[in-house]
């Protein structure tokens, strides 16, 4: 599977460490592993997650700002546990409600041997680290409006909050301007190999 999932991320046409492949294989047998008896994931299929897990998640990388990553809502580590392996240098928090995901985190993430991962169990609207985020990220969590409510204050001063969606999210992004929100934004689309064209876009939130 290492062959194969070293040719999907080639087709990105990014920067990875050279033992990307390698971990990032780990980690899908191991969410293998794990969905069999926790169901962590609708995605069973192995080329699925490859692309709907791994390269979804790889797309965001060029994105991040600054040192400190907080991934609400994260699942069982998507987009988080990807970012972590191919950006050593910056520190994730990876934040979700459900312990079970939370519990397949902790366990990836040392398998892994990821140093820059931290597992929390908490809903996003109580969490409370004493500090805020250079980036806050998003996949698939609720709407714009929303997003923002659970997690805005958790991005510092300087920081963005990096949200992926699927199609673009015209109505959420007028919904936002309509509420006179403290946010600006800026989308684009992000090409996913494997997915349709225009199925993936990032909106970027940044303090007015």
């Amino acid at each position: 599977m290492t062959k194969k999932i070293k040719a999907a991320i080639d087709t990105l046409g990014l920067s990875f460490p050279g033992d990307t492949a390698d971990k990032l294989s780990t980690l899908i047998s191991e969410l293998e592993k794990w969905n069999r008896k926790f169901n962590l994931t609708a995605v069973r299929d192995r080329e699925e997650m490859i692309t709907t897990h791994l390269l979804d998640s790889l797309v965001a990388a060029p994105l991040l700002e600054g040192k400190t990553v907080l991934d609400v809502g994260t699942g069982p580590g998507f987009p988080g546990l990807p970012l972590a392996i191919v950006e050593p240098q910056r520190q994730f928090t990876l934040l979700d409600s459900n312990n079970k995901k939370i519990m397949f985190v902790q366990h990836a993430a040392g398998l892994l041997g990821l140093g820059n991962v931290s597992a929390v169990k908490a809903r996003g609207e109580d969490y409370a680290p004493g500090h805020g985020f250079d980036t806050v990220i998003a996949r698939a969590l609720a709407a714009l409006p929303r997003l923002v409510e659970i997690a805005g204050h958790h991005v510092g001063e300087d920081g963005v909050f990096v949200a992926l969606k699927g199609r673009y999210p015209a109505a959420e992004l007028e919904q936002l301007d309509t509420l006179r929100s403290p946010w600006s934004h800026a989308a684009s689309e992000l090409v996913v190999p494997g997915l349709d064209k225009g199925s993936r876009h990032a909106v970027l939130l940044k303090r007015r």
